[in-house]
Protein backbone atom coordinates (compact mmCIF):
# COMPACT_ATOMS: atom_id res chain seq x y z
CA UNK A 1 0.00 0.00 0.00
CA UNK A 2 1.31 3.40 -1.19
CA UNK A 3 1.00 5.50 2.25
CA UNK A 4 2.03 9.57 2.85
CA UNK A 5 2.76 10.62 6.02
CA UNK A 6 1.29 14.26 6.97
CA UNK A 7 2.91 16.29 10.14
CA UNK A 8 0.64 18.65 11.29
CA UNK A 9 2.31 22.05 12.45
CA UNK A 10 4.59 20.64 14.90
CA UNK A 11 6.23 23.96 16.08
CA UNK A 12 7.84 24.47 19.25
CA UNK A 13 4.63 27.49 19.67
CA UNK A 14 2.19 24.35 20.33
CA UNK A 15 4.37 21.49 21.19
CA UNK A 16 6.39 22.85 23.71
CA UNK A 17 5.02 24.62 27.60
CA UNK A 18 6.88 27.73 26.93
CA UNK A 19 5.46 28.02 23.29
CA UNK A 20 2.93 30.91 22.65
CA UNK A 21 0.24 28.83 21.80
CA UNK A 22 0.78 25.85 24.34
CA UNK A 23 -0.78 22.21 23.65
CA UNK A 24 -1.41 21.29 26.85
CA UNK A 25 0.56 17.50 26.61
CA UNK A 26 1.80 17.84 23.38
CA UNK A 27 5.63 17.83 24.56
CA UNK A 28 4.32 14.31 25.76
CA UNK A 29 4.09 13.06 21.81
CA UNK A 30 7.39 13.96 20.46
CA UNK A 31 8.86 11.09 21.37
CA UNK A 32 6.45 8.78 19.06
CA UNK A 33 6.46 11.53 16.22
CA UNK A 34 9.95 11.24 16.87
CA UNK A 35 9.57 7.52 16.29
CA UNK A 36 7.16 8.12 13.09
CA UNK A 37 9.55 10.69 11.52
CA UNK A 38 12.57 8.28 11.69
CA UNK A 39 10.54 5.41 9.88
CA UNK A 40 9.43 7.39 7.45
CA UNK A 41 13.20 8.89 6.82
CA UNK A 42 14.12 4.97 7.26
CA UNK A 43 11.56 3.41 4.95
CA UNK A 44 11.65 6.41 2.10
CA UNK A 45 8.36 7.51 2.94
CA UNK A 46 7.52 10.92 1.68
CA UNK A 47 6.63 13.14 4.93
CA UNK A 48 4.48 16.24 4.67
CA UNK A 49 4.85 18.71 7.21
CA UNK A 50 2.42 21.78 7.79
CA UNK A 51 3.40 24.77 9.82
CA UNK A 52 1.61 27.92 10.51
CA UNK A 53 4.12 31.13 9.04
CA UNK A 54 2.15 34.22 10.42
CA UNK A 55 2.97 37.82 10.36
CA UNK A 56 1.08 40.33 12.99
CA UNK A 57 -0.92 41.49 9.96
CA UNK A 58 -2.47 38.14 9.50
CA UNK A 59 -6.30 37.72 9.91
CA UNK A 60 -6.25 35.07 12.30
CA UNK A 61 -3.83 37.00 14.80
CA UNK A 62 -5.53 38.82 17.17
CA UNK A 63 -4.96 40.86 20.73
CA UNK A 64 -8.58 39.46 21.55
CA UNK A 65 -8.61 36.07 20.28
CA UNK A 66 -11.80 33.88 20.43
CA UNK A 67 -9.80 30.66 20.02
CA UNK A 68 -12.26 29.53 16.89
CA UNK A 69 -11.45 31.84 14.44
CA UNK A 70 -8.73 34.12 16.16
CA UNK A 71 -5.68 33.19 18.18
CA UNK A 72 -2.76 34.96 20.19
CA UNK A 73 0.10 35.92 18.08
CA UNK A 74 2.17 32.25 17.25
CA UNK A 75 4.13 30.91 15.07
CA UNK A 76 5.53 34.60 13.64
CA UNK A 77 8.10 33.89 10.80
CA UNK A 78 11.54 34.18 11.87
CA UNK A 79 10.87 33.43 15.64
CA UNK A 80 11.82 30.04 17.25
CA UNK A 81 8.20 29.42 17.75
CA UNK A 82 7.57 28.56 14.46
CA UNK A 83 10.52 26.67 14.04
CA UNK A 84 9.27 22.49 14.26
CA UNK A 85 10.43 20.38 17.18
CA UNK A 86 13.90 18.19 16.91
CA UNK A 87 12.10 14.90 16.72
CA UNK A 88 9.54 15.99 13.65
CA UNK A 89 12.41 18.54 11.71
CA UNK A 90 13.15 17.63 8.40
CA UNK A 91 16.51 17.78 6.77
CA UNK A 92 15.87 19.32 3.24
CA UNK A 93 12.33 19.69 2.80
CA UNK A 94 10.94 21.58 -0.23
CA UNK A 95 9.09 25.02 1.18
CA UNK A 96 5.75 25.88 -0.22
CA UNK A 97 4.25 28.94 0.01
CA UNK A 98 1.05 29.93 -1.37
CA UNK A 99 2.65 31.39 -4.28
CA UNK A 100 2.59 29.06 -7.72
CA UNK A 101 6.17 27.41 -8.40
CA UNK A 102 6.53 25.22 -11.72
CA UNK A 103 5.58 21.40 -11.56
CA UNK A 104 9.06 20.32 -11.62
CA UNK A 105 9.52 21.72 -7.74
CA UNK A 106 8.00 18.63 -6.11
CA UNK A 107 9.99 16.22 -6.48
CA UNK A 108 11.62 15.01 -3.21
CA UNK A 109 10.62 13.09 -0.11
CA UNK A 110 9.86 15.70 2.50
CA UNK A 111 7.79 18.89 1.82
CA UNK A 112 6.65 21.51 4.16
CA UNK A 113 3.40 23.67 3.34
CA UNK A 114 3.49 26.90 5.00
CA UNK A 115 0.03 28.46 5.71
CA UNK A 116 -1.11 31.83 6.77
CA UNK A 117 -4.56 29.65 8.26
CA UNK A 118 -5.34 26.41 10.36
CA UNK A 119 -6.35 25.16 7.44
CA UNK A 120 -3.71 23.29 5.42
CA UNK A 121 -5.70 23.50 2.41
CA UNK A 122 -5.81 27.04 2.42
CA UNK A 123 -2.43 26.67 0.73
CA UNK A 124 -3.13 25.44 -2.88
CA UNK A 125 0.22 23.07 -2.72
CA UNK A 126 -1.78 20.64 -0.14
CA UNK A 127 -4.40 19.53 -2.63
CA UNK A 128 -1.84 19.60 -5.55
CA UNK A 129 0.80 17.55 -3.36
CA UNK A 130 -2.03 14.40 -2.67
CA UNK A 131 -3.37 14.49 -6.41
CA UNK A 132 0.46 14.27 -7.70
CA UNK A 133 1.48 11.45 -4.63
CA UNK A 134 -2.12 10.16 -5.23
CA UNK A 135 -1.48 8.01 -1.89
CA UNK A 136 -3.83 4.89 -0.46
CA UNK A 137 -3.79 5.83 2.71
CA UNK A 138 -2.25 9.15 4.58
CA UNK A 139 -1.28 9.00 8.31
CA UNK A 140 -1.82 12.02 10.42
CA UNK A 141 -0.36 12.82 13.47
CA UNK A 142 0.16 16.18 14.84
CA UNK A 143 -1.08 19.22 16.99
CA UNK A 144 -4.09 20.22 17.53
CA UNK A 145 -6.28 17.38 16.86
CA UNK A 146 -9.49 19.65 17.51
CA UNK A 147 -8.50 22.42 15.39
CA UNK A 148 -5.72 21.85 12.38
CA UNK A 149 -5.94 18.07 12.68
CA UNK A 150 -9.37 18.59 12.55
CA UNK A 151 -9.36 21.08 9.23
CA UNK A 152 -6.78 18.72 7.39
CA UNK A 153 -8.55 15.41 8.29
CA UNK A 154 -11.64 16.66 7.37
CA UNK A 155 -10.19 17.87 3.62
CA UNK A 156 -8.67 14.83 3.71
CA UNK A 157 -11.91 12.99 3.64
CA UNK A 158 -13.91 15.57 1.44
CA UNK A 159 -10.88 14.31 -1.43
CA UNK A 160 -12.23 11.02 -1.17
CA UNK A 161 -9.01 9.88 0.53
CA UNK A 162 -8.60 7.22 2.58
CA UNK A 163 -6.72 8.58 6.47
CA UNK A 164 -5.28 6.70 9.44
CA UNK A 165 -4.96 9.05 12.72
CA UNK A 166 -1.74 8.00 14.60
CA UNK A 167 -3.68 8.61 18.56
CA UNK A 168 -0.77 8.29 20.76
CA UNK A 169 1.32 11.27 18.29
CA UNK A 170 -1.74 14.12 18.55
CA UNK A 171 -3.08 16.76 21.36
CA UNK A 172 -6.06 18.93 21.46
CA UNK A 173 -6.80 21.79 22.62
CA UNK A 174 -9.96 21.15 24.33
CA UNK A 175 -11.25 17.97 25.33
CA UNK A 176 -14.61 18.49 24.50
CA UNK A 177 -13.90 19.72 21.26
CA UNK A 178 -11.99 16.80 20.37
CA UNK A 179 -13.91 14.29 21.23
CA UNK A 180 -16.43 15.80 19.14
CA UNK A 181 -14.09 15.54 16.43
CA UNK A 182 -13.30 11.79 17.03
CA UNK A 183 -16.12 10.92 16.67
CA UNK A 184 -17.25 12.69 13.64
CA UNK A 185 -13.65 11.40 11.97
CA UNK A 186 -14.83 7.87 13.02
CA UNK A 187 -18.29 7.99 11.24
CA UNK A 188 -16.25 9.95 7.99
CA UNK A 189 -14.48 6.27 8.35
CA UNK A 190 -10.79 7.59 9.40
CA UNK A 191 -8.94 4.64 10.95
CA UNK A 192 -7.43 5.06 14.43
CA UNK A 193 -4.09 3.13 15.30
CA UNK A 194 -0.63 3.98 17.85
CA UNK A 195 2.49 4.37 16.66
CA UNK A 196 3.31 0.63 17.42
CA UNK A 197 0.44 -0.67 15.13
CA UNK A 198 1.59 1.78 12.10
CA UNK A 199 5.25 0.94 12.54
CA UNK A 200 4.13 -2.70 11.90
CA UNK A 201 2.39 -1.48 8.90
CA UNK A 202 5.68 0.23 7.26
Amino acid sequence: MHRLLWDVDTQVDFMLPKGRLYVPGAEETAPAMGRLVGAARATGLVHVASADDHELSDSEISREPDFSTTYPPHCLRGTRGARKVPETEQVEPVPLGLSAVPGDYLVGREFLLLKKHFDVFTNPHAERLIELLDPDEILVFGVATDVCDDAAIRGMLQRGRRVRFVEDAARGLDEARTARCLTAWREGGVEFSTVDEVLSLL
